[in-house]
């Protein structure tokens, strides 16, 4: 796990607390965000640390396997069933499972795993006698549980059962100050997996910090690695990025003006370009709205009236999308510690 942003030392902290207490975390986050890590983490420095950790992807385990998987059977129970099997909660007795994407549990599942959480012991498939397990559980999902409870697609006990200690991991556009970190990082490990040196010129990392990255530190790392196999002569510029980054970070720097009945309505298409370009010198200027008047050749006055002016997509006032903490001046100093290879 890297990460030097306010949020994820925060999460440094909560994993340090709970990782010797025996309870059930559930991890929340979306896809790529490093759920994975964060469970492993917990158990590397939980007194189980010796012990297995089993990670149990429950969305990739067909529904009418995923009992058999996870609590076992008994020979004979079904067909097929040739010879006993453990299930995954004894594979990993006395250590940590992982019950990833736990929301897509059916619902009789459900209810067997609350049994679990609750008794500590399981029933194989075609059993009359429970076993008993000692697990530590951890749940992760990027799905809003506390939706599907209302929706009813999952239990109301089963969920308060596992959020015991909730934690929640922050996507990366919400923490864009590691992202310097993570490339580095990165770029180290696919330098020594190909042996293969690479350099990231200061243009393409700005697009870097630019682009908001849906699928989070995973796609980050993939990209990287892409980046460093393709490249011809050692460097990365702009021209080497994905197309879908390069043309999203330039949408975003100059969105293209709202179409009417095939008609370009010119007031709308001002404005946007307008306030585009107030949020980059406010960025720009690490929020200073004298600095970033001079910068637009405004008077600050001026440019208080036009934000105040900009509705927000709710209705309310307008505020800076971009984090104060994460400004591009802050990136652009930061760009100096990637290394050059």
């Amino acid at each position: 796990m890297l990460g030097e942003h306010p949020s994820i030392k925060k999460i440094y902290e909560i994993i340090q607390r709970v990782a010797a207490a025996e309870v059930t975390v559930l991890i929340t986050g979306e896809s790529g965000t490093g759920k994975e890590l964060v469970a492993r983490a917990i158990h590397n420095l939980s007194l189980r640390a010796d012990r297995p950790f089993v990670p149990v992807n429950c969305a990739a385990i067909p529904e009418n396997l995923l009992e058999s998987e996870l609590f076992g059977h008994a020979r004979g129970a079904f067909t097929g069933a040739h010879s006993s099997r453990a299930g995954l909660f004894q594979l990993a007795n006395h250590g940590t499972i992982l019950l990833d994407e736990v929301g897509e549990l059916p619902l009789p599942l459900q209810a067997k795993l609350l049994r679990v959480l609750q008794d500590g012991t399981v029933r194989p498939i075609g059993t009359d006698h429970p076993v008993e397990v000692q697990v530590r559980v951890i749940a992760s999902t990027n799905k809003d549980l506390a939706h599907q409870v209302e929706k009813g697609s999952f239990r109301e006990d089963l969920f308060f059962r596992l959020q015991v200690i909730p934690l929640h991991l922050p996507p990366l556009r919400a923490r864009r100050s590691d992202i310097p970190l993570l490339v580095n990082h990165f770029l180290d490990k696919s330098t020594r997996k190909h042996g293969v040196s690479v350099r990231i010129t200061r243009e393409a990392m700005i697009y870097l910090w630019e682009y908001d990255w849906p699928g989070n530190i995973r796609e980050l790392e993939n990209l990287i690695e892409r980046l460093v196999l393709l490249s011809d002569n050692g460097i990365t510029d702009l021209k080497d990025l994905p197309p879908n980054i390069r043309s999203y970070v330039s949408e975003k720097k100059c969105p293209h003006p709202t179409l009417g009945n095939g008609q370009i309505d010119l007031r709308d298409a001002t404005e946007q370009l307008q306030y585009r370009l107030m949020e980059e010198a406010l960025r720009l200027s690490n929020g200073n709205k004298s600095a970033a008047a001079r910068m637009l050749g405004l008077k600050r006055t001026t440019l208080v009236a036009k934000l105040r002016r900009k509705p927000r997509a709710n209705g309310g006032p307008f505020t800076l999308a971009s984090e104060p903490e994460e400004p591009l001046s802050a990136f652009l100093a930061a760009t100096g510690s990637v290394k050059d290879r």
